[in-house]
C-alpha cells in the first residue's frame, strides 16, 4: 500500500511513540511526502519539541528515522497537477493543495491524514489512522486465510 503523509500525521509521530510511529516505520508500506513539507516540519521543531518532552536533537534523530521510510517528491513531480488540485481545494483548505497535486500525480492509496476538512472533496481518497489500522488488520487476516 502506498500513502501520501499530511503533516499531521508526521508531527503526531514525532511527538509521540504511538501507533501512528509504528506504522510509519513498517517496511511493507511505502509512504510520500511533497518535499516542502521537510521545510514546514523543520519550522515546528522546537514547537515538537517541547509538545513531546524531547530535546531539539532527539526530534530530528527521530525524524530522520522516520524519513528513511519515505519517499520525498520533488515539486516538479506534482507541479503539472497544482492547477486541479488548487481548483479541488480552493473553498477547503489551499495550504494542502500540494498534497492533493501529489496524489494526483503518483500512484497511491489515498492521503493519510486526521485533518477533517480533506474530506470535503471527493477527488482522492482521504484515510485516517482508524482507516489505516482497519485496513492493516484487514490485511492481516487475509494473508492467514
Amino acid at each position: 500500500m502506498r500513502f501520501i503523509i499530511d503533516t499531521n500525521i508526521l508531527i503526531s509521530a514525532l511527538i509521540k511513540d504511538s501507533i501512528t510511529r509504528k506504522i510509519l516505520l513498517s517496511p511493507k508500506l511505502k509512504f510520500y511526502l511533497p518535499k516542502y513539507l521537510l521545510n514546514e516540519i523543520s519550522k515546528y521543531i522546537p514547537e515538537i519539541s517541547e509538545k513531546a518532552n524531547q530535546g531539539v536533537e532527539v526530534i530530528k534523530e527521530i525524524l530522520n528515522i522516520l524519513l528513511e521510510n519515505f519517499f520525498i517528491v520533488p515539486f516538479s513531480v506534482y507541479k503539472p497537477n497544482l492547477k486541479k488540485a488548487i481548483d479541488i481545494m480552493r473553498d477547503i483548505d489551499e495550504k494542502d493543495v500540494q498534497f492533493i497535486a501529489l496524489a494526483l500525480s503518483i500512484k497511491n492509496d489515498g492521503i493519510w491524514t486526521n485533518d477533517k476538512h480533506f474530506k470535503k472533496q471527493n477527488a482522492i481518497k482521504i484515510l485516517t489512522t482508524y482507516d489505516i489500522i482497519i485496513l492493516l488488520k484487514f490485511s492481516i487476516i487475509k494473508k492467514l486465510e
